[in-house]
């Protein structure tokens, strides 16, 4: 469920911008789904102010799922399971919660609980879901396993605030598990990695990715989107950055490949975003101006990339791209990073 990716170069998957044409930054990488917004909140079946936000995977028997952020009316958040045959229509939504917050027992969830990204975990045989938890003193990372979506295991927050925006890789790296996150610290907002030999207790923490400074698309303030993909060139991770202006912050997409071994090590980064809100739907909800993917499927080419994301804070859409694509995009497109620290 989680399979590495090999990247086979051939002169029939050349797509424009591939490094032996020539760099462009505005090849189009993905295509929006001509039926977005997905899901809104008119498809629930139990009232709701908005869903967003939900981590996605293909299961065993072919359906998608999705695990939804749904905000309620008291402006907290559950996470509900939305399952479809062809991922795109059809939707089967659960008629209550799936995983509620539980404050009772997890006080770190009082506020609720959101922005799900699910790895299947094959030494496990189950799926992990890293979540956000809500609390007064700020987010934190919370994780939880299930086989069924259905009955979940929590092991409570292994991240403590202020942090979100992570998703833990599908293998261990030298023995011991891998998390990618975005604490905010004195440093910044900057996407770090850090290890544990049992999930419950991390340590070895370094920064893998600074937001930049100035003026670039994502200054300041970066995280991870869905759960790196494993290619045989590389983590492929996309992330979001946020520029700051004067009516507001835009969340746009970018990319980056970290090594397979070291995913502390990032190769390559691109130097231009390559996906940002255009759409009505993108640019105007409870929160304008926001993509925001959480989760994404693999398709049974082994190429096509489904990516579902978040649209200002107020539905789900779907959008397609190409995992060779991208790396060319990549190898065209990148911050030389031999001697130049990815932050410059």
């Amino acid at each position: 469920m989680n399979p590495i990716i090999p990247i086979v170069e051939s002169p029939a998957h050349t797509p424009p911008g591939h490094p032996k044409l020539r760099p462009c930054a505005d090849v189009q990488l993905f295509t929006r789904n001509p039926g977005n917004p997905l899901l809104t909140r008119e498809n629930w079946p139990y009232p709701i102010n908005s869903v967003l936000n939900a981590g996605a995977v293909l299961l065993a028997d072919g359906d998608t799922l999705l695990l939804c952020r749904v905000e309620e009316r008291t402006g907290l958040s559950h996470l509900c399971a939305a399952r479809s045959a062809n991922g795109v229509d059809g939707w089967r939504i659960d008629p209550q919660p799936t995983l509620p917050a539980n404050p009772r027992d997890y006080p770190e969830e009082i506020w609720g609980i959101e922005d799900p990204r699910i790895t299947y975990v094959p030494e496990l045989e189950q799926y992990a879901v890293a979540y956000t938890s809500f609390a007064r003193g700020g987010p934190g990372v919370s994780l939880a396993l299930t086989k069924d979506f259905i009955s979940f295991e929590r092991l409570g927050v292994i991240m403590q605030p202020e942090d979100k925006d992570a998703a833990l890789l599908p293998r261990r790296i030298d023995g011991r598990w891998a998390l990618i996150h975005r604490p905010v610290t004195a440093l910044g907002a900057h996407m770090w990695i850090s290890y544990s030999p049992d999930l419950r207790h991390w340590g070895s923490h370094k920064i893998i990715l600074e937001a930049r400074r100035g003026g670039w698309w994502d200054a300041n303030k970066i995280g991870l989107c869905s759960p790196p993909i494993e290619t045989d060139k590389g983590w492929l991770v996309i992330y979001h950055g946020v520029r700051q202006t004067v009516s507001g912050g835009i969340y746009r997409l970018g990319l980056a490949l970290f090594d397979l071994e070291r995913p502390d090590v990032c190769l390559q980064r691109g130097n231009s975003w390559v996906f940002g809100p255009e759409t009505p739907y993108e640019r105007c909800g409870d929160v304008n101006d926001v993509v925001f993917p959480c989760g994404q499927t693999i398709g049974a080419d082994g190429d096509t990339i489904y990516m579902y994301y978040g649209a200002a804070d107020s539905s789900i859409a779907l959008a397609t791209g190409s995992v060779r694509a991208i790396l060319a995009w990549l190898d065209a497109n990148h911050v030389r990073l031999k001697g130049v620290h990815p932050s410059a």
